[in-house]
Formats: C-alpha cells, sequence, structure tokens
C-alpha cells in the first residue's frame, strides 16, 4: 500500500516538474521571439496597427484610441499580400496588431455562399498571413473572430444556461461564413502570438449604424424568437484593448455574460425610440424556407472574460447602461428621434433574410 502511495505520489510530483520545465521553455521561447509573457502589462510605450479602417468595429476601435490618447494608424496593405503587410510593420513600428478586417457579406452572410474564394481570401488566407508575419516580428495579434461557430446541442441545451467554453470545438458550420470562421480559429490555435475573440451579434449604442445588431432586426419582417449571446461593443472594445495592454492571448468569449432574446431588445426599442413598432415571429422551420445558409444560435460561456475583468456586466445589465441612456434621450431629442425613425423605416428587403 505505501508503495502504490510512494508511486502516485512520485508521479504526481513529476509531472507538476514536467509541466514547469514546459512553462520556462515556453516562457524562453517567448523571450527569443519577442513575444512579452501572457498576461504581463506592457512596459513600453505602446503604439496599435489597426486593420480594417473602413469597418465598424476598425472605425471605432481608432476614435477609442484617440480618445485615450493611443498611438495608432491603420495599416494600409492586403491582409493577403505578406509583403504589404511587412512595409506596413516596419514602416509604422507597432507593439500590437489589431485585426478587424474580414468577409461578412452583403446584405448579410447569404453572400459568402455565392462567393466563396473572396471569402475564403480574407477569412482564411488573410488572417493566417497577419498572424505569421506578426509572429515573425515579435508581435501580439488582436483577432476580433466570431462565436457564430457553435449552435444550440444536447450538451448545451436552449435555455439552460450551459454556455460553449473557450476550449470546446465549433459544431456550427451550416454556412460558409462560419465554415471559414472555425477553419481559420482552429488553425490559429498554434500560434502563441494571438488572442482570438469570440464576437457574436454586436450592439452599440449607435443605432445608426446598419451593423448595429438593433437597427439590424428592426429592419426584419420577421424575427426568429431565439436567445443568444451578445457582445455590447461600447464596454467590450475598451476591453479589447486593455486585454492588449496586459499581452493577453489565446481564444476568449467576447461577450457579455448571459443570454438576450431578439423580443427582448425589440421590447426595448418599442419602448424607448417607437411606440407604434410593430413585428412578427416566425419559427426556425419557417426562416430556413427564406434564408440559403443557416444561422447560428448559441450561449457562450463568458467566466474566463469576467474572471480578467470582474466589472464586466451581463448583458442585459449592459445593455441598461450603454443602450438605454442613448434610447432614453430620444423621447426628448426630436433630432435624435428622427434619426432613429429613419434608420428604421429605411427597410432592405434583403435584410429579412438574415436573423
Amino acid at each position: 500500500m505505501e508503495y502504490w502511495v510512494w508511486s502516485i505520489q512520485w508521479q504526481l510530483a513529476n509531472t507538476e516538474e514536467r509541466r514547469l520545465k514546459e512553462d520556462r521553455k515556453q516562457r524562453s521561447r517567448e523571450r527569443n521571439m519577442g513575444f512579452p509573457a501572457n498576461g504581463s502589462s506592457a512596459d513600453k510605450p505602446i503604439k496599435f496597427l489597426i486593420y480594417g479602417r473602413t469597418g465598424w468595429i476598425g472605425g471605432l476601435l481608432g476614435t477609442l484610441c484617440r480618445d485615450q490618447g493611443i498611438p495608432f494608424e491603420y495599416g494600409s496593405g492586403r491582409l493577403e499580400n505578406r509583403t504589404s503587410l511587412q512595409t506596413d510593420i516596419e514602416e509604422v513600428k507597432p507593439t500590437h496588431v489589431f485585426n478587424a478586417a474580414g468577409v461578412t457579406g452583403r446584405p448579410n452572410v447569404d453572400w459568402c455562399e455565392s462567393h466563396k474564394v473572396e471569402t475564403i481570401r480574407t477569412n482564411v488566407v488573410g488572417t493566417l498571413t497577419l498572424a505569421d508575419v506578426c509572429r515573425d516580428k515579435g508581435l501580439l495579434l488582436i483577432n476580433y473572430a466570431t462565436g457564430c461557430i457553435f449552435e444550440y446541442d444536447s450538451a448545451h441545451p436552449l435555455g439552460s444556461g450551459i454556455g460553449f467554453k473557450e476550449h470546446d470545438i465549433p459544431n456550427f458550420t451550416g454556412s460558409f461564413y462560419s465554415k471559414t470562421k472555425a477553419m481559420v480559429e482552429d488553425l490559429l490555435r498554434n500560434y502563441d502570438n494571438v488572442c482570438t475573440l469570440r464576437v457574436r451579434m454586436p450592439i452599440s449604442s449607435d443605432l445608426s449604424n446598419p451593423r448595429n445588431f438593433i437597427t439590424k432586426i428592426t429592419r426584419y419582417d420577421k424575427v426568429v424568437d431565439i436567445p443568444n449571446s451578445m457582445t455590447i461593443l461600447d464596454e467590450l472594445l475598451p476591453i479589447s484593448i486593455e486585454m492588449a495592454k496586459r499581452n493577453l492571448t489565446g481564444i476568449w468569449n467576447f461577450t457579455n455574460p448571459g443570454v438576450v432574446s431578439h423580443n427582448e431588445i425589440l421590447e426595448m426599442y418599442r419602448e424607448y425610440v417607437d411606440p407604434n413598432f410593430t413585428w412578427k415571429n416566425f419559427t426556425l422551420e419557417e426562416q430556413a424556407k427564406v434564408i440559403v445558409a443557416p444561422r447560428s444560435n448559441n450561449e457562450l460561456d463568458a467566466a474566463k472574460l469576467k474572471k480578467e475583468f470582474p466589472e464586466l456586466l451581463s448583458i442585459k445589465d449592459s445593455l441598461l447602461k450603454y443602450s438605454d441612456a442613448l434610447l432614453g434621450q430620444s423621447r426628448q431629442v426630436p433630432a435624435l428621434h428622427t434619426l432613429m425613425l429613419r434608420v428604421n423605416s429605411t427597410v432592405n428587403t434583403a435584410c429579412t433574410l438574415r436573423v
């Protein structure tokens, strides 16, 4: 009996020793490559290189950097062109690189079904090329990815509160867009200089942007009412900048904790913006008849992000803090109210296809 106890203790100690040795080797590799240790704070002046100038998130990032006094420049190179990326880095000399560029399809992800090569070129080849160039240059890459690579299943049932974690393998490839995103996320696991942020159904207090999930679903003729994890950009984009400062890497569910249903969002819109607003629901089966590719619906577990940033609000509390303030003003500010109604009245029938 004593022998077995001793044997188990020896194996545990030996396993721990091997783990410590591997950690030391990893830190040594990071120093040799120029990477700061995961979670360490930047100890020198920072400068960001941002890709995605014309995109929604890329534009907001630039605004945040200006507001915070963070030096930054937008990249001019094409993601799939390695030489142009190297030139950007040599000229800008950044400490961190942000990738907010990508193809989501216009007016919705169904576009990707008929433009597969273009989708691969940016979402797969471009992202991997940027990650590889950054690794060669010893730079951390913050990559805004997607959480639309999962769907509710028997282990994560709808309404259960059991969300998908960072280590879970994607189970949704119903759309070509999601397939490319799941593929590149899996490949990026091999890059120790990448911080992958799984964004979902992004919302911001700027309702004039057509990419805003609130604005988007107010344009739909019919809505599938399903609870989903979502990303409040007003709260989470500043956190992504802090993640860069802390040199965090790996995969992160980049959503507010909890879920909110589409009907709950529309009820808020009706209460604060347009009391005459109405909508209709339809089922997933009915939706499938009017779209090309299925859509992802899921809950992501945000415990890892919450542990790193304890101040992170739940999805509903964050909606109230960042959206309610602006929406509430629409009752007192006629110009803003008019803007909201104008955005809603500009109905693009193609947008009814994406939920």
